[in-house]
């Protein structure tokens, strides 16, 4: 596609911008529809936050390395792209909450940390006697309260519902541990969507989170979404692929090969106007012409570039996700064997002396991946970073107000003190056989509060368009089950 192309040329052409996992999604969806498609992704490599790296010689996840199975989308997505086989579930050890006095066991029955029976067990153990008092008085609320406002926080709608201790003790390590923010700044609407709806519909919100964790188990026999609904039925919100999530990424570049879309790395897209025809995308190599447009990088570039052309975007613009960095561990260290934490740890953010929000023990969560490196070698994760709460001081680790460690060098160290203190063993440099550090910056969807009346503007103004569409997380919210549920969608919308 070239800058003089005709209008009547571009009849059936796309351009889409971003090759993240919501880009190569618009792409797929594109070329199934027969229109010819142009990728342009600014980096080397294709998914986004769905990579890869090597350590220790072992491929590993770089960013996501599981999805939600409250809905079917990524498992059919999976099965589309042969891939149905190697969905697995999460080895059934279950995850740990670091609290102030110490680790507990995470209830595996909630939603972002809520917990659909506050009597329960684990909840208990987390909570106290008068913690889970406090919580079960959710049941007797009216259904009104925390549902009336147009938006609420996590935070607001927690706290008035069930009480402090849940918020500090369940929600907020869950929060930041999935979503790199405090629950005070995210708009419950967009990261536990129809939650709210449920509170109305059954009572509480306890039973709002029982109906949620429900939600899949009406599928059909055999089907995708039955397999999404069994592994939520026996404990795990979550599933993963055989090799890691990467290999959902590998399998879409090669169906969208396989269908002639042309994928441009190194491309970065540097502006686009109107033109008689449809659009013109600018980069330093060449220009593209295309009747329709699909804008799919982060919020605050998707509106940079879109607001000369329709500047009435310009005032909705989002917030800048946190910067995140991922340190992996490769150990030896048999002591781990035992997996003393179960598949991993979330930390409340006043737990003292733990920068980290949370680590992930991927050899005790995912069998495959133990396999690989046999008996006494273990894959940790930690992840640092996460947007603070209004008034915070900035920078601050995820427990107190001690400054978050930024270079690499500092973020090993932190992440063998941390590694040390949440799973109870040693983890020493000498245990270490090899390293990595991957940062996201900004590259995390950030749901503020608000954010959900902010899509909805931005999905009208581009509506109204009638050729351009913009996706991605931080229009369907965080995670791929989102992702993956609502682009294919907005892109017929378009085409139709």
């Amino acid at each position: 596609m070239d800058a003089g192309a005709t209008g009547t040329a571009l009849v059936g052409t796309a351009v889409v911008i971003g090759g993240g996992i919501s880009g190569l999604l618009a792409a797929r969806e594109f070329v199934r529809a027969g229109v010819r498609t142009t990728v342009l992704e600014a980096g080397e490599a294709w998914g986004g936050c769905v990579g890869s790296h090597t350590v220790a010689g072992l491929t590993l996840d770089s960013g996501a390395e599981s999805f939600a199975t409250r809905t079917a989308a990524v498992a059919d997505l999976a099965a589309e792209l042969g891939l149905a086989s190697e969905i697995v579930a999460p080895n059934p050890g279950g995850a740990w909450v670091q609290l102030p006095e110490g680790p507990r066991e995470l209830p595996k029955t909630g939603v972002l940390g809520i917990p659909a029976s506050p009597w329960d067990p684990e909840v208990r153990r987390s909570l106290g006697l008068l913690g889970s008092l406090r919580a079960s008085i959710d049941a007797v609320l009216p259904a009104s309260l925390g549902t009336g406002a147009a938006a609420t926080s996590v935070a607001a709608l927690v706290r008035r519902r069930m009480g402090s201790r849940v918020l500090d003790r369940l929600v907020a390590p869950v929060v930041g541990g999935v979503h790199s923010a405090d629950p005070s700044v995210l708009d419950v609407d967009m990261v536990a969507p129809g939650l709210r709806a449920g509170i109305r519909q059954h009572g509480s919100l306890a039973a709002a989170v029982a109906a949620q964790r429900r939600g899949a188990a009406a599928a059909p026999a055999g089907s995708a979404k039955a397999q999404s609904a069994g592994l939520a039925k026996a404990g795990s919100a979550v599933a993963g692929l055989h090799g890691g999530m990467h290999t959902l990424v590998a399998a879409l570049l090669a169906d969208l090969r396989q269908r002639g879309v042309t994928l441009l790395s190194g491309t970065p897209a540097r502006s686009v106007q109107r033109t008689a025809g449809g659009w013109r995308v600018a980069t330093d190599q060449a220009t593209f012409d295309a009747g329709v447009l699909v804008v799919a990088v982060e919020g605050p570039a998707a509106v940079g570039l879109l607001e000369e052309t329709l500047p009435e975007l310009a005032g909705l613009r989002p917030d800048a996700g946190p910067d995140v960095s991922l340190v992996t561990l490769v150990v030896d260290l048999p002591a781990l064997d035992r997996a003393p934490r179960g598949t991993g740890v979330l930390v409340a953010p006043q737990s003292p002396g733990v920068q980290a929000k949370a680590l992930t023990h991927a050899t005790a969560k995912w069998a495959w991946l133990a396999e690989r490196t046999g008996p006494g070698r273990h894959v940790l994760r930690l992840s640092y970073g996460r947007a603070a709460a209004p008034g915070a001081a900035p920078g601050s680790g995820g427990g107190g107000a001690a400054a978050a460690p930024h270079s690499d060098d500092e973020l090993f160290r932190a992440a063998l003190a941390d590694a040390s203190a949440l799973l109870g063993v040693s983890v020493s440099a000498g245990d270490v056989a090899d390293w990595d550090v991957v940062r996201w910056a900004g590259a995390l969807p950030f749901a503020s509060l608000g954010h959900r009346q902010r899509v909805a503007a931005v999905r009208s103004i581009c509506a109204a368009d009638g050729t351009l569409a913009v996706v991605g997380g931080w229009l369907s919210g965080n995670g791929l089950a989102a992702i993956v549920a609502d682009t294919p969608g907005q892109v017929r919308t378009l085409l139709s």
